[in-house]
């Protein structure tokens, strides 16, 4: 496959020794860099009640960066939609159109993005069904065209600025089912091969067969997340290999994400059932050197039957993170264009 795009999502996670503000400025740092090497978008993450994962306010991050940068198309990857009413989600991002039209993607999650628990404080209506979700949808599409239907609260509501621009809307996956949801809303649609390596290229063909026109998308549009490490340096891969397969399975077993290093787990012992779960949580990543990443990525975005792999990166040493997106971006010969170009 040719011309293969290439996108960021950052969690802005909070590496050992770092503090919360310094994840976000390594965020923004990253957003810089990638803007002049010819990314296409770079989404960033809503996370609750987690001191390893400092982005919360994906609105509040996107303004700043789309004022820092000027090539990137910058969205939210996404704003979890249970947490949120469907009018403020509109407004964040009519205003966001507002300051930076042509320039935003609106990427939506069923999930809460934390606990059930942090989920009920942030909205305590939320009662987690499908339906609610689906109306919230109809509701943002309303709200985005000045569009409300009539009754007695709908038909007096707008979503305030009032822009003739419309965000990017895409919805995000990892189990397939809001593929179906996209496809009826006309929205694009991104399944995040990083959380779940099962089913996803099947998701994204049933959405494309299902794809009915929206006024904001006449076309499907699909692309795919992944972990992703590349350098140069084998033993740094060997070293992040095992950081992240030791992050994995220390997150499914209830430990949370804690910030780690090499050195917390190179004498990790592993039982026969770790190993098993190793081996299924390698293929949420792609590791290696760049002329064997650049092959795996290929091979991702073919299997998948899209043009564009969103890279997350998360590596113990910041530099290490910013190179292995220089590599990537010199792989795959990217070039900088106007965000406009790149919806």
């Amino acid at each position: 496959m040719n011309n293969i795009r290439l996108s960021v999502l950052d969690q802005s996670p909070v590496r050992k020794g770092v503090s919360a503000s310094q994840a976000v400025q390594e965020t923004v740092e990253l957003a810089k860099l990638t803007d002049t090497l010819g990314y296409t978008r770079f989404w960033v993450s809503e996370h609750h009640n987690t001191g390893s994962l400092a982005g919360s306010t994906p609105e509040v991050l996107i303004a700043h960066l789309a004022g820092q940068t000027q090539n990137l198309r910058l969205g939210s990857g996404g704003v979890m939609l249970p947490n949120h009413s469907a009018l403020k989600v509109a407004e964040n991002f009519r205003m966001l159109e507002a300051m930076f039209p042509g320039r935003i993607d609106l990427g939506m999650g069923r999930a809460p993005g934390t606990d059930r628990l942090t989920a009920s404080v942030l909205n305590p209506s939320n009662q987690f069904r499908e339906q609610d979700f689906v109306e919230q949808l109809m509701d943002l599409q309303n709200y985005f065209h000045d569009a409300a239907e009539t009754g007695p609260v709908a038909a007096k509501i707008r979503a305030i600025p009032q822009v003739d621009t419309v965000p990017g809307m895409w919805l995000l996956s990892s189990s397939g089912q809001s593929s179906l949801f996209a496809a009826h809303f006309g929205m694009g649609f991104s399944f995040a091969h990083f959380i779940n390596p099962v089913g996803g290229a099947q998701a994204v063909e049933l959405y494309r067969s299902r794809f009915q026109p929206s006024p904001d998308q006449a076309q499907p549009e699909a692309n795919v997340a992944i972990f992703a490490f590349c350098s140069e340096d084998e033993e740094k891969v060997m070293q992040h290999q095992a950081v992240m397969d030791y992050r994995f399975l220390q997150f499914e077993k209830g430990g949370g994400i804690n910030p780690l290093a090499y050195e917390d787990v190179k004498d990790a012992v592993y039982t026969a059932q770790d190993q098993e779960r190793i081996r299924m949580n390698r293929r949420r990543m792609i590791v290696g050197t760049p002329e064997k990443m650049k092959a795996q990525i290929t091979r991702l975005a073919e299997t998948y039957a899209v043009d564009e792999v969103i890279i997350i990166t998360i590596a113990e040493d910041f530099d290490d993170r910013l190179q292995s997106y220089r590599l990537l971006s010199e792989q795959f010969n990217l070039v900088a264009q106007p965000s406009a170009l790149a919806h």
